[in-house]
């Protein structure tokens, strides 16, 4: 889970880089980062902020929450509203082990390198959690072959 790092102090963000740096440094293995960036819908939020600011009896407490509407609106249409999923893929390597791979050896490495994972970026301020089941696996999967599914589903039911 991403952290909002424009919103941590310079102190925060030293920190941030360095358990960062000190995460790649303990990566002695191979690892891949794909992430997932999708636009976000927020016409439901501003039809709640419109239903608070028209509800809403003190002029000063309406302004605000007008002048935020616009503000979110504005950034909405720049694409800067958008959601973000990460992704660490570790990669066990076949190649450097013998012929006969033994799946006990490689998900005990893979184990180890999650934890690896886990504890480097947990001191950066991320949540980190495995995907571990195979419906997770494929629903992931879906979204990055398949972004527009949801979608497609919904247009063939009407």
């Amino acid at each position: 889970m991403p952290i909002n790092y424009y919103l941590k102090s310079d102190l925060e963000k030293e920190a941030i880089l360095n358990s960062f740096k000190l995460f790649l440094k303990t990566c002695d293995f191979n690892i891949q980062i794909l992430i997932q960036s999708k636009k976000e819908n927020l016409s439901k939020h501003f039809v709640n902020l419109k239903k608070i600011s028209k509800n809403e009896e003190n002029k000063k407490i309406k302004d605000i929450t007008e002048k935020y509407i616009e503000f979110i609106q504005d950034k909405n249409e720049e694409n800067k509203s958008s959601s973000k999923n990460f992704y660490i893929i570790i990669k066990y390597n076949l190649e450097a082990s013998e012929n006969y791979v033994n799946e006990n050896i490689a998900i005990n490495f893979l184990n180890e390198s999650f934890f690896k994972v886990k504890e480097s970026l947990s001191r950066c301020g991320n949540i980190v959690y495995d995907v571990n089941s195979k419906k997770e696996t494929e629903k992931i999967l879906n979204s990055f072959f398949n972004p527009n599914l949801k979608e497609k589903i919904k247009e063939l039911g009407e």
